[in-house]
């Protein structure tokens, strides 16, 4: 399947004209359109989530081919059944329409593209008339971002989101730095969804949930039990490299 691709060339790329969203088709009155879709097995993608991806097989280079020539977005969802390869998957009924910014094509007719995550979506019904899946779709609409609730449950998360990124920093032995969090609640709900480092059945849930008091609420407590974990590897850090230093390589020291 395509796969997640970086260190594109400069000179290949190309800039994507500006692509239709699913909101302007909304604000044209349009409830519902015609999406194809891109199922993926081990990612959820968020509004505001850039995504690389690795375009091989044939029936996506015509898709993506499609996209390109019609200014279309496609849709990206997580696969609840199936593989990337061979027989169409079957989706979650929630995903996020991405729009094409960058194209580097390679001689093959292989592409590696990157996509942009805009509008989530729910499935009405899905079609099989072409080489790729496709399905009519509607904007999932996000309700309470303005309450007094979202904005609480917004202050209320944001050191734990500075906390959780320091710590899987430190376990990582990496250096991740984390911007000015936003203060729009609906957009910090989505920023997270993208950082967090959690089986991508807890990204899906966050993102099938319409309220962003709700969402805000079921990434805290994702939040919490990871900072747990966290916390313990980042406490036995040093003993457990003690304890692998001895001459033997084994756990126990000599």
């Amino acid at each position: 399947m395509n796969k997640d691709k970086s260190g594109m060339k400069p000179k290949d790329q190309q800039p994507v004209g500006r692509h239709r969203t699913l909101r302007a088709y909304a604000q044209q009155r349009i409830t519902t359109m015609d999406l194809p879709l891109f199922p993926l097995k081990n990612v959820v993608l968020f509004p505001g989530m850039v995504l690389p991806l690795h375009i091989f097989e044939f029936r996506y280079r015509e898709m993506i081919n499609r996209c390109i020539d019609e200014q279309l977005p496609f849709g990206v969802v997580l696969i609840k059944e199936g593989t990337e390869v061979g027989e169409a998957a079957i989706p979650h009924q929630t995903g996020t329409a991405a729009k094409i910014i960058r194209v580097e094509r390679l001689d093959d007719g292989r592409m590696n593209i990157t996509a942009l995550g805009t509008e989530r979506f729910e499935i009405q019904q899905i079609h099989d008339d072409r080489s790729y899946l496709t399905a009519t779709v509607k904007v999932l609409p996000t309700i309470n971002n303005s309450t007094k609730l979202a904005v609480q449950m917004a202050q209320r998360i944001r050191p734990r989101i500075v906390e959780y990124v320091d710590l899987l920093s430190k376990v990582n032995n990496s250096d991740l730095k984390l911007d000015r969090l936003p203060e729009d609640p609906m957009t910090l709900a989505f920023l997270i969804g993208i950082a967090l480092q959690v089986p991508v059945e807890d990204k899906q849930k966050a993102l099938t949930l319409t309220s962003v008091p709700s969402m805000l609420a079921h990434e805290y407590n994702l939040l919490s039990q990871e900072l747990v974990l966290l916390q313990y590897m980042a406490d036995t850090m040093v003993e457990t490299q003690a304890m692998n230093g001895g001459i033997t390589g084994y756990i126990f020291p000599n």
